[in-house]
């Protein structure tokens, strides 16, 4: 398995904080970006589904989160967060 270290971009964090804020089941938000999270941090070139040139989207109910990878430093950059 390839482990990679996930890291929530100032954007995102603004953008599901707004989400939980707002949202009636705060639980649904809180499990999904804990899933993306976990899912990401496992082999994150084959999660998700390429967006655009270098972006990928993975859909986690209720969420749909944007993210890049750049392999040879193993790290995962969320850059966006979306509420489906």
């Amino acid at each position: 398995m390839n482990r990679y270290t996930v890291v929530w971009l100032r954007d995102a964090i603004d953008e599901l904080g707004e989400i939980w804020l707002a949202s009636h089941d705060r639980n649904a938000v809180t499990a999904a970006s804990a899933e993306i999270d976990r899912e990401l941090a496992s082999d994150a070139m084959a999660k998700g589904k390429p967006l655009s040139e270098g972006l990928r989207v993975y859909v986690a109910p209720p969420l749909r989160a944007v993210f890049s990878v750049s392999d040879p430093d193993r790290t995962v950059e969320v850059a966006r967060v979306r509420l489906l």
